[in-house]
């Protein structure tokens, strides 16, 4: 019974006298170890990561952040409790006041009790002496409870502190370890960006000499800017056996200008049914058509030609007179409109530089003969007479190219049909210029192996091994040029043996074979993000300047947006 009432009166006394609570905490703090074990697996996880790893810190960051937000609430609520327990104390100081007299009491009635019982026998007045004897009862009970209470108060209280003194060792320990990983994923932050940076370093450094050498490379591919030359640049080889197995070549899609008008998307836009206006809105988005443009302001060529911008626009020759024939007449107008408002442009940028505003006749401005070229050109040239696109009051820069390979870059957007691809096969089904012999082929040729670019597999692997050696030495660099050129560096140029030597020197561990190889690209903007090699991703700009630095003869890669073809 004694352990019962005293049960009954801590409880009692704890939801009336004491409101607050304490016991919450030990789940919290808990949850929140476990978070933080939770949270250091990310992080060792995170270490080995090197693709996403800015993003995945940045994901840790936040989990630590709310784990920060948990710890200073408790914290908070600790403070809360320290002062009620301090409340407490001091109540119990006037409790103590009150004890002291009543246990004086207590003793006082009781002894007076044991009187009172005596002449309750003895007494003849016996109702007046009972009142007397229970009054003094009640009193004798009073004194009792009260003595229980403060005792319970202070044991209560005594309990909380040393609960409240856990629950801050506990928190400690905690609050060290947000400490600790707070630094490191600054620290980790801190040396991505430092890498990042030093990255970019290296490449500036490794630019100077490596972007004269892939520009010449380029260069001597011819690559046709207009839809109306002969020329042909590119191939697209996967029908054509090479002579060896297992065969692997790089086809990139279009051209590399890629900005403004892509003349033969203009053309698939026209089959497609597409007016000359609704063709010029898609390339030109942010210039307005205006069609009272003076036709008499005077054009000069710097081959010694000079006339009216009409009679100029006469003898452009970018596009086929043919694709009037074919349902492309739209497409023939809207180059004229680009035309004639590229030549403008020219005029008033140059004027304005105080420069010889003649303009250059080849694919470096536009291509331009003596004669016009009659047909359906002079056709188009007409209807479209004095049509130019305005750009802030003045005639805009018209670029346009051949092909863009299904995206226009400039503006960052697919050139085709139903929304952006998600794959190649849609790419290749849906871009508007994807009858362009420039659209999807592979650049350069070896006369060994039947005029095609397709590499053999030790090729291949030659080239990924030096870009795995590459990023561990940047220094390697200027030993990592054509093995079936001289070195332009005057160095000694590193074969596929000695590639793999000095990448296992280097701690790095070399391939031997492609066992698979594939490319995935950002089919929003129309670039290709990396390529994965045997389960290794990298990242395909990276691959693209080593695989045009390293692989023989003309072959190249040539614009941001590329893929891999096996036979």
């Amino acid at each position: 019974m004694k352990r019962l009432l005293l049960l009954t009166l801590v409880i009692f006394y704890l939801l009336t006298f004491l409101p607050f609570q304490i016991g919450v905490s030990a789940d919290e703090l808990g949850d929140i170890s476990a978070k933080l074990e939770e949270l250091q697996k990310s992080l060792s996880s995170s270490e080995a990561a090197t693709a996403n790893n800015e993003k995945q810190l940045a994901g840790l960051t936040t989990q630590l952040d709310q784990i920060k937000s948990q710890v200073s609430a408790i914290e908070n609520n600790i403070i809360e409790k320290e002062k009620d327990i301090s409340k407490g104390e001091a109540m119990l100081i006037q409790q103590k006041k009150i004890l002291d007299s009543r246990v004086a009491s207590f003793y006082k009635h009781k002894g007076r009790s044991k009187d009172a019982l005596l002449q309750v026998i003895l007494s003849d007045n016996l109702s007046t002496l009972l009142k007397q004897f229970t009054y003094q009862q009640n009193l004798l009970n009073d004194d009792r409870t009260m003595i229980v209470r403060v005792v319970l108060q202070v044991q209560d209280i005594e309990k909380k502190k040393v609960k409240l003194e856990d629950e801050k060792s506990r928190l400690e320990p905690i609050k060290a370890q947000i400490d600790k990983q707070s630094t490191f994923l600054f620290g980790e932050v801190l040396s991505a960006k430092e890498y990042e940076q030093s990255l970019k370093s290296e490449i500036v450094s490794l630019s100077a000499r490596q972007q004269e050498i892939l520009a010449q490379r380029i260069a001597s591919l011819n690559i046709p800017r207009s839809a109306g030359t002969s020329a042909r640049g590119c191939s697209d080889d996967r029908g054509v056996d090479p002579g060896f197995s297992s065969a692997i070549a790089f086809f990139t899609y279009g051209a590399p200008h890629r900005n403004g008008l892509n003349q033969y998307g203009a053309f698939g836009r026209a089959k497609a049914g597409q007016n000359e206006e609704q063709i010029l809105a898609e390339y030109y988005p942010n210039m307005s058509l205006r069609k009272d443009y003076d036709q008499n302001t005077s054009i000069n060529t710097n081959t010694g030609w000079s006339g009216t911008i009409e009679d100029y626009v006469k003898r452009i020759y970018e596009v086929p007179n043919s694709w009037g024939d074919e349902g492309g007449m739209a497409a023939l107008k809207a180059q004229a409109v680009a035309a004639r408002t590229y030549a403008l442009s020219y005029k008033i940028r140059a004027e304005k530089k105080g420069v010889d505003p003649s303009i250059c006749t080849t694919e470096g401005c536009q291509v331009f003969k003596n004669d016009e070229k009659g047909g359906n050109w002079e056709q188009a040239v007409r209807e479209t007479a004095g049509w130019v696109m305005i750009d802030g009051g003045d005639p805009g820069f018209t670029e346009y190219a051949s092909t863009h390979g299904g995206y226009i870059l400039n503006i960052g957007k697919f050139d085709g049909r139903d929304g952006n691809p998600g794959s190649f096969g849609e790419l290749n089904d849906r871009a508007y210029d994807k009858e362009s012999p420039w659209f999807y082929c592979d650049w350069g040729a070896r006369s060994a192996y039947s005029n095609t670019a397709w590499l053999k597999s030790e090729e291949v692997v030659d080239i990924v091994n030096t870009l795995m050696l590459v990023k561990r030495d940047s220094g390697t660099a200027e030993y990592l040029y054509q093995v079936d050129k001289p070195n332009p560096a005057g160095k000694e140029t590193w074969s596929f043996d000695k590639v793999k030597e000095e990448l296992r020197k280097k701690g790095g561990t070399p391939i031997d074979s492609i066992l698979n190889i594939s490319v995935s690209a950002d089919f929003g903007s129309g670039k290709s993000t990396n390529i994965t090699v045997n389960g290794q991703s990298f990242s395909a700009a990276e691959f693209k300047d080593r695989f045009n630095l390293r692989a023989p003869a003309n072959l190249q890669i040539i614009g941001p947006l590329f893929n891999v073809e096996r036979r």
